[in-house]
């Protein structure tokens, strides 16, 4: 992905070159980061001008996209707190054991358990727990989201070097020239159908290293749909998260 420095700030962006555009398009989305639409054959050099022209504007444009307008309830982790999982919530049980040296999580019947020392404190609580949430997510995430990408590489006729659920703070997914696909590990709380969604998205890379006319055609072959997923994206997106 190429990157931008702009002072002390790097701003990363994707480019879509067109045929049909003689100026430059700069569109800056929660999640999604700054996309570049420019004519094709522009010089690389001239699209680095209008960036540096427009990083101030860019830079708030970005501060203001990834400020959520209704954030959600910071995560308490305590009893009957609901945590989502491809679509659907399920609650949360803890557990205060003497003896316990650390937190600890399993997913039982439907419901998730957590054990803690019963001396924990509360920051503490919500800090091992989180990231046993997390860790939890990105196993169980991983396994789910192969078995989809293994079913979608096949209709699409295109083969991924690999796929990763990573720490992504603006993206949902990446593809790589390489053929690696990594995922943000937070798409795992989101529908199947959004999950689908964001697999398509990166796989049709691998055959379309860009946002053109064609690429999106062969996205909507495979999804007819995908637009509706990429809204709920877009509206629900800022809500799955542990923080």
């Amino acid at each position: 992905m190429p990157t931008f420095q702009y002072g002390t700030t790097a701003i990363e962006y994707d480019i879509e070159y067109t045929t049909n555009k003689n100026d430059i398009s700069i569109i800056i989305e929660w999640m999604e980061g700054v996309r570049i639409i420019a004519p094709q054959g522009i010089a690389s050099e001239q699209v680095e001008g209008i960036i540096h022209k427009k990083a101030p504007v860019i830079l708030q444009k970005l501060r203001e996209v990834n400020e959520i307008t209704n954030p959600p309830s910071p995560k308490e982790f305590i009893s009957g707190e609901k945590f989502a999982y491809l679509g659907r919530k399920y609650r949360l049980k803890v557990y205060r054991e003497e003896g316990l040296k650390k937190a600890g999580l399993a997913f039982v019947r439907g419901k998730f358990i957590a054990t803690i020392p019963a001396t924990m404190n509360e920051d503490e609580k919500r800090r091992q727990l989180r990231e046993l949430f997390k860790n939890w997510y990105l196993v169980h995430g991983k396994a789910k989201l192969q078995s989809r990408l293994d079913l979608y590489s096949a209709k699409m006729g295109v083969t991924p070097k690999d796929l990763q659920l990573k720490e992504q703070r603006m993206r949902w997914g990446t593809c790589t020239p390489e053929g690696n696909i990594y995922l943000n590990w937070r798409i795992v709380m989101a529908p199947m159908p959004v999950v689908d969604y964001v697999l398509v998205h990166e796989l049709a890379h691998l055959r379309y290293m860009n946002h053109s006319s064609d690429y999106w055609n062969f996205v909507r072959s495979i999804l007819p749909d995908y637009e509706k997923h990429k809204e709920w994206l877009r509206l629900n997106g800022p809500a799955l998260t542990l923080e």
